[in-house]
């Protein structure tokens, strides 16, 4: 599947790893995103960001997930995968500098689309603004 065609096609994104520390790049992203889908935010360390009520984990998401939007360092991959599988997201995006082969194998086998390397946001502007 295309970036233009995913990112028109998705309603729901997960961002792994959103900090609530406005200097970081996943909280401008998210924050960008929340204009155009419905983002939930991703990680054990916080309760809430961006105003968004924030989960553990990707299995504790109670509805439905079109999209992963991973900000991790490319060896902290891997145990993103079998949960996004398990969850049924359509998508799993690896941010800027953010690649993992054995991954990109695992989801492809699974029937997801796997885009790495690139920014959301940049994509985003570049194809829907």
């Amino acid at each position: 599947m295309q970036i233009e065609q995913i990112l028109r096609e998705t309603r729901t994104i997960a961002v792994v790893g959103l900090s609530d520390n406005p200097r970081k790049a996943s909280f401008g992203v998210a924050k960008y995103l929340m204009a155009h889908y419905e983002v939930i935010p991703v990680n054990p360390n916080h309760s809430e960001v961006l105003g968004l009520k924030c989960y553990p984990d990707l299995r504790a998401v109670p509805g439905p997930v079109d999209m992963v939007d991973l900000f991790q360092r490319s060896e902290s991959v891997l145990p993103f995968v079998q949960p996004s599988i398990d969850i049924g997201v359509k998508c799993f995006w690896m941010q800027l500098n953010i690649r993992h082969a054995q991954a990109r194998l695992q989801l492809e086998a699974a029937g997801i689309s796997v885009i790495d390397d690139k920014c959301t946001q940049v994509e985003h502007l570049r194809y829907l603004r």
